[in-house]
């Protein structure tokens, strides 16, 4: 093995193949098929479209990424998979392909958390993990708050999603607005020709007696269905952009206060921004305002790197690698609901599968 660890990783908790390559904390390859257009027509993602259409694209994605990676397959030190949380079908197909890639090449498999995973991949951009560090977490199915000392080992949850997640809002809200899936990107754009504060959209959880760090998105998102149906309900045209702009206004201002707020309670100097939203030009730009009144360095992730993908399931194997962190049994599960607390999946006792080197000479691949 080389100093720095060689990894595959294999994400497939929604509707994204995601196969990347790094090695120690350099990407190599980051290859991705998604089967987002499928799920267009349905308004968002069936399990089961995803999950068919993980199984079509595995192997092709995984020789691409080799290929781009310029590595051969018998080179890997490690093939890392995403255990959970997720679609539970979608999970299944990616930990079936890691377990057989990996026994077929005689390497260890490392079952880890998808969660965990995107605060790992902004290593691959910014360089190792400041220890503790703040992790502000935003996609379709999250929206939470961490703090981890170990990626490896320690991740602590202090706020998370009640109802709506933010992702989730920023779709729904997209639809009652004829936008079309997804519609963070959508709403992104149109904001941009609109005034945020056109419309004085609620402010979820940020009262005196609410739970500091927990998200709620789901008054805000019916309040806003209710604006647009009222002026429809008059006749009244509605204004895309004004309604798209203050809606992502409201959902940005909680996340970053939030987060600001988390980090100077717990006196982190660093916070790192992750998940899908985390592409959000708004909320790139409001939290990079507020951290730096309040002194906080701020990590995001380019865009690509902030939705689901290989490289920061890669990023997290090979940080369990360098770390001498226990590989996962042949009987790993996929767990739709594995908490965030338990970054990766170990053997039963913290016995890896070191047995599996002996047939490493006679693989499949070499």
């Amino acid at each position: 093995m080389a100093d720095e660890p060689l990894v595959l990783g294999i994400e497939t908790s929604c509707d994204e193949t995601g196969v990347g390559i790094v090695r120690g904390h350099t990407l190599l390859a980051d290859a991705v098929a998604s089967s987002v257009d499928e799920h267009a027509r349905f308004g968002g993602v069936v399990p089961e479209v995803a999950s068919r259409a993980h199984l079509e694209a595995m192997v092709p994605t995984i020789q691409r990424a080799l290929k781009d990676a310029g590595v051969a397959a018998s080179d890997l030190d490690g093939i890392a998979v995403t255990a959970g949380p997720g679609l539970s079908g979608a999970l299944l197909v990616g930990v079936a392909a890691a377990k057989a890639y990996a026994y077929a090449l005689g390497k260890p498999l490392y079952g880890v958390n998808h969660l965990a995973s995107h605060i790992c991949v902004d290593q691959l951009e910014h360089g190792a993990l400041p220890e503790p560090t703040m992790a502000l977490l935003v996609s379709g199915g999250h929206s939470s708050l961490l703090m981890s000392s170990d990626i490896t080992t320690d991740v602590r949850p202090l706020g998370s999603t009640i109802d709506d997640a933010a992702g989730e809002a920023f779709d729904k809200v997209a639809r009652v607005l004829n936008l079309g899936f997804p519609g963070g990107p959508v709403i992104d754009r149109w904001a941009r020709e609109g005034d945020p504060d056109a419309i004085a959209f609620p402010r979820g959880l940020t009262g005196p007696r609410d739970a500091v760090y927990d998200f709620s998105f789901s008054g805000l998102k019916t309040a806003v269905a209710r604006w647009i149906e009222a002026k429809r309900n008059a006749g009244e045209d509605v204004p895309v952009a004004d309604v798209s702009a203050s809606f992502q206004e409201a959902v940005v201002d909680v996340l970053t206060r939030k987060a600001v707020r988390a980090c100077k309670d717990n006196g982190v100097e660093h916070l790192m921004i992750g998940g899908g939203v985390a592409a959000n030009s708004r909320l790139r730009a409001m939290a990079g305002r507020r951290c730096e009144d309040a002194g906080i360095a701020l990590r995001v992730p380019r865009p690509k790197l902030c939705t689901d993908n290989g490289a920061m399931v890669a990023a997290l194997g090979a940080e369990m690698v360098a770390r001498g962190r226990p590989a996962s049994a042949w009987d790993l599960s996929a767990d739709s609901s594995l908490p965030v607390t338990q970054t990766h999946v170990p053997a039963p006792g913290g016995h890896s599968h070191d047995h599996v080197h002996e047939m490493s000479k006679d693989n499949l691949y070499s």
